[in-house]
């Protein structure tokens, strides 16, 4: 199981202003977490497309946490736009097989420390459970 949780990367997209600040303080306050997660320091989220979801899947990432300011986003409108973004690939993803538990949106400020390390392993402990992107129907059937 150990070797399968280091093959599962999870991406974590956080904002600049928010979560990247709260991912920084876990570091800093040696709050331990996956090894298997990636955090990649993002202005705003919503500037990614829905393809990128699914080719992040298609290159071996299992989970993808997107860690925004929330409804207290300092770019109007970019929380709404985001929130309907990530409904659209839901549905991509259910057409492709893959299980939408995989992607996760979820608001994480700058001292949130519990809250981030939280989210990230329970992604963790979800893509342990369900393997790599792809396989979730092929298990059911």
């Amino acid at each position: 199981m150990a070797a399968q949780e280091n093959k599962a990367k999870i991406l974590i997209l956080a904002t600049e202003d928010c979560a990247y600040p709260g991912a920084n303080a876990a570091g800093q306050a040696h709050m331990s977490y996956p090894e298997n997660s990636y955090v990649m320091r993002v202005r705003a989220p919503v500037m990614f497309p829905e393809q990128f979801y699914l080719d992040c899947f298609k290159k071996g990432i299992y989970g993808i946490i997107i860690m925004s300011c929330g409804v207290e986003c300092p770019y109007d409108g970019a929380y709404p736009a985001l929130a309907a973004r990530a409904d659209k690939v839901y549905v991509m993803m259910r057409e492709q097989g893959l299980d939408p538990r995989r992607l996760r949106l979820t608001g994480v400020c700058t001292v949130c420390t519990k809250a981030f390390v939280k989210e990230v392993n329970q992604m963790n402990a979800l893509v342990t459970e369900l393997g790599p992107p792809g396989t979730e129907n092929k298990a059911a059937a």
